[in-house]
């Protein structure tokens, strides 16, 4: 089953990231790149953004994957989610920085002009677990080191 979450977290370039400060849950739509593990997810954002100020704050994020703008899903059949639990942390070495801006902005186009802002970090989000949802009744959860 973790080969397909991985392959749902491969064939896919955006999700949602949920932050939370205060009680106060935020969530903001991200473009993605990831490991060749898939294990580590990085993004790109302004300093000044509620998602950034919360996740230095708390650094446990929850992403959310889902199928539902693939082609092959038919009225009727199931649309997968994969939440992924995991831990944010920012980035400062700068090639680590380059590289990953490069492959966002290859994979991302749109966001050539955001990820050009001086006040734009980039940041990780390391996977913890994996909880795919399979439609509304099977769940399949895979705890990750």
């Amino acid at each position: 089953m973790l080969d397909e979450m991985k392959t749902l977290v491969k064939t896919n370039d955006l999700c949602v990231l949920a932050t939370c400060s205060g009680h106060r849950p935020h969530c903001s739509l991200m473009a993605y790149v990831t490991d060749v593990e898939r294990r580590i997810f990085y993004m790109v954002t302004h300093k000044a953004t509620r998602k950034y100020a919360n996740m230095m704050e708390n650094p446990n994020v929850c992403l959310l994957i889902d199928t539902r703008a693939e082609a092959n899903v038919r009225p009727g059949e199931n649309i997968k989610a994969l939440s992924v639990q995991g831990m944010f942390q920012p980035i400062d070495n700068d090639e680590t920085r380059r590289s990953v801006m490069e492959k966002l902005i290859q994979r991302q186009p749109r966001i050539a002009s955001l990820a050009r802002d001086p006040d734009v970090v980039v940041f990780s989000v390391k996977a913890t677990s994996y909880l795919l949802l399979d439609g509304a009744k099977d769940a399949y959860y895979e705890a990750l080191e």
